[in-house]
């Protein structure tokens, strides 16, 4: 399931990207810290 949802996320990245290059950084941040907390659910979940 996460594969699909980071592909979707990323297809909205480049879309926004596209669409507004001023908000490169933002989109960028906003994207690596979906995919790192995606990448730390999908591990078995947060370790606190």
């Amino acid at each position: 399931m996460y594969p699909l949802v980071q592909s979707i996320v990323a297809l909205i990245a480049g879309i926004l990207i596209l669409v507004r290059p001023s908000i490169l950084n933002y989109v960028v941040a906003i994207y690596l810290i979906l995919v790192g907390v995606l990448g730390l659910l999908g591990a078995g979940g947060l370790v606190v």
